[in-house]
């Protein structure tokens, strides 16, 4: 998953600079970085230490960011019978990817990676494999083009089944010209009823300066605009027409913490919702 909200706003911004320049910080590596991976160079991690100057809670954001979709996934598998995910926003294959995850528990678990990177994409097509009894896919498009993603993920899952489409911190990339409800809304529409649908989003509202001074840092460094976060209410209206299960829209170390994790406020909002 692209789980930052340091990502190049516009698709054609993000094919401007060459994937495999080291000397330009990249989004997918920095967040790669955060989370104490290897698949980082000089340039991602200078990037970084800039904006954990400017929020040092940044790191461990980015990691509670990534419980939270392990915490997600077995909720999805254990508690309510998903075998099928489309995640948009791969990012560079971690640990604890989501297919390994629900495979765990049900290795006949179907899950569908997409990103806009070719970089990414390569890392997934080597790393991100299935257990034999599922299946694996990676797709290169756009979250713009909900209709081109349906249409490559039918290939691997079975849209008239549920489906949980996983959008972790990579709506802010899509601003209100774009209008990303539309986008969320066409995706879960073109789903049957027990679909699922996961969001982690950065918020405007909690440590707002804070954020608005690393946001300004990432501008400058990835040389294209990354747009920042929203409101909880402007959050909220992601999940308009479906059920939020509990415990609603909450910052992601908030949503069913388990045992050790604290339940600290990050500033970033979450929450998992069934279509009826």
């Amino acid at each position: 998953m692209i789980q930052d909200w340091f990502s190049e706003s516009r698709a054609d911004d993000d094919d401007a600079v060459s994937p495999f320049d080291t000397s330009v910080a990249r989004q997918a590596r920095i967040y790669n970085y955060l989370l104490g991976g290897k698949d980082n160079f000089t340039a991602d991690r200078q990037a970084a230490a800039q904006a954990i100057s400017a929020f040092p809670g940044l790191v461990a954001w980015a990691r509670r960011n990534r419980a939270f979709l392990g915490r997600t996934v077995r909720f999805l598998v254990a508690q309510a019978g998903v075998r099928q995910f489309l995640d948009i926003g791969t990012g560079l294959p971690t640990g604890e990817n989501t297919h390994e995850v629900a495979q765990r528990l049900a290795p006949e678990s179907r899950v569908v990676y997409v990103d806009n990177d070719p970089v990414v994409l390569v890392h997934a097509q080597a790393l991100l494999t299935s257990r034999p009894e599922g299946a694996t896919a990676q797709v290169k498009a756009d979250l713009r083009d909900p209709g081109g993603i349906l249409d490559a993920a039918a290939a691997t899952l079975d849209l008239t089944q549920p489906v949980a489409v996983m959008l972790l911190a990579v709506l802010h990339v899509v601003p209100d010209a774009d209008d990303p409800w539309a986008i969320v809304s066409r995706l879960m529409s073109a789903l049957p009823a027990g679909s699922y649908l996961v969001i982690s989003h950065p918020a405007s509202d909690i440590h707002p300066e804070a954020m608005a001074e690393v946001t300004r840092l990432f501008n400058r460094r990835l040389g294209s605009v990354a747009f920042g976060g929203r409101t909880r209410d402007e959050v909220a209206r992601f999940f308009a027409g479906l059920q939020l299960i509990e415990p609603g829209i909450v910052s992601a170390p908030q949503w069913r913490p388990e045992g050790g994790l604290g339940t600290g406020v990050d500033p970033s909002y979450a929450a998992v919702a069934r279509k009826p």
